[in-house]
């Protein structure tokens, strides 16, 4: 991963997903994309941490996607589009995970878009 410093590395709140941040998320991303397939979908169901062994996950990664912490999964390389899987899965909407990014509930979180969105400090 590059350790170059971009300008838009401070940007409150916001993880750009580029090409480091997409190598290192590459296989919490593909994990994410695997349930697409009902099939998969059925094995997580059955048992998350037995699905998750077959994938070379990092430690930190692992434990994002059993907590369910969306914005570490997004931190730690998640595509939001990816990780929304796993949302889906649990039945949540996409201003659910946008309230539990937030510190907010989802109803706070809705409110806060129709009002323009976060201020500018994130």
């Amino acid at each position: 991963m590059s350790s170059a410093t971009r300008e838009y590395d401070d940007i409150p709140g916001t993880y750009v997903f580029d090409a480091d941040h997409h190598r290192k998320g590459y296989h919490l991303n593909m994990m994410c994309m695997s349930l697409n397939d009902p099939k998969n979908r059925e094995k997580f169901a059955a048992g998350e941490e037995a699905y998750l062994d077959q994938w070379p996950l990092t430690p930190e990664q692992r434990k994002a996607v059993l907590e369910r912490d969306w914005l570490g999964m997004l931190q730690l390389g998640g595509n939001i589009y990816y990780t929304f899987k796993i949302a889906i899965f649990d039945g949540l909407s996409m201003q659910a995970v946008g309230g539990a990014m937030s510190g907010v509930t989802e109803a706070e979180f809705q409110q806060m878009m129709i009002n323009g969105g976060r201020n500018d400090n994130g």
